[in-house]
């Protein structure tokens, strides 16, 4: 989700559901140290409770970042051991560290004699040839011992070689099964799935019981960016609270205060609205809404009559349909 989850999608996020947690992009540890800490790592109160997600392999420069996240306020600290990007894999860290359990293990230490709130890890079930049954029940053991909080398991391999981070994400096959026997044979470690799933349904199926085993939870990153509409389902269908918003529309309205702070700060439109354009999906007018927006948005002084407009689009086609049937 690097270039994606920023704060301003996360603040979009957060007015869908109350009870979600929310993942940063991945952060180095060397930006968050030697960067600009207040552009990286600065948030919104309404975000919490919000996880910062790390880079890195070195278990004092991890220390130390996670030391800073928390100084910053964040709820959790999360170290990516997924990401098979080629600028992850020159970086060392990434999902390549499923290679290296026994250093994961020594970074998740260093953290937690860091840091109060819970360290956790995101990883893969494997990587290039290794036996995933072998690779993930090892690389779980080595954290546990080390006293990770939770693991979420992103349910397929990555091929270090030869895909592309795009083809990571689609062509290596999914295997929740082995998420649930991992869970089976360590009951006691909290475990959340990742991968493929792109509906609250499928989620709710993936929270079910299965073979012996029920997870903890699921991670949604795609779905929840391309199709943030379903995140309104979120805590009805998975908490049973009410929602906070009726639909869509509030949801852009409540937005609109948001926007209208930030576009006085300096804040671009854009930067803004790029994390929206899937709002409407499958709705009459949403090809209307993501195009004003993709071009009126970026254009020097855009305002927020921009996303009125696009929004008042929307209304207009519904009402349209709705006269049709």
């Amino acid at each position: 989700m690097m270039d994606w989850t920023d704060r301003h999608c996360r603040f979009f996020h957060r007015l869908m559901s109350r009870r979600a947690v929310l993942y940063t992009e991945m952060v180095t540890t060397g930006a968050v140290i030697h960067g600009d800490r207040e552009r990286l790592l600065g948030f919104d109160a309404a975000e919490h409770p919000v996880a910062l997600q790390l880079g890195g392999s070195d278990p004092s420069a991890l220390a130390a970042a996670a030391r800073i996240g928390v100084d910053y306020g964040y709820d959790e600290i999360n170290l990516n051991c997924g990401c098979p990007s080629d600028r992850v894999q020159n970086g060392s860290f990434g999902a390549c560290l499923m290679r290296e359990p026994a250093l994961v293990a020594d970074c998740v230490a260093a953290m937690k004699a860091a840091v109060a709130v819970p360290v956790t890890v995101k990883c893969r079930i494997g990587v290039d040839e290794q036996d995933p049954e072998e690779a993930l029940f090892t690389f779980a053991d080595s954290v546990v011992n080390a006293g990770v909080d939770a693991l979420i398991v992103h349910a397929r391999k990555a091929w270090l070689k030869g895909l592309s981070p795009r083809e990571n994400r689609d062509v290596p096959p999914l295997d929740y099964d082995i998420v649930f026997r991992l869970k089976k044979s360590r009951p006691d470690l909290p475990i959340a799935i990742n991968g493929g799933i792109s509906s609250l349904s499928q989620a709710r199926e993936l929270l079910a019981p299965r073979a012996g085993a029920a997870l903890d939870g699921i991670m949604l990153g795609r779905a929840a960016y391309q199709n943030p509409g379903l995140l309104l389902g979120v805590d009805p269908e998975l908490f049973g609270n009410a929602a906070p918003l009726r639909d869509e529309h509030e949801v852009i309205d409540a937005f609109s205060v948001y926007v209208a702070a930030q576009l006085a700060s300096g804040v671009r439109l854009s930067a803004m609205t790029r994390h929206i354009l899937g709002l409407f999906q499958g709705r009459p007018g949403a090809r209307s809404f993501r195009r004003h927006l993709a071009t009126e948005a970026v254009k020097p002084g855009a305002g927020l009559d921009v996303l009125r407009a696009a929004a008042a689009m929307v209304s207009r086609h519904e009402t349209v349909a709705a006269a049709a049937q």
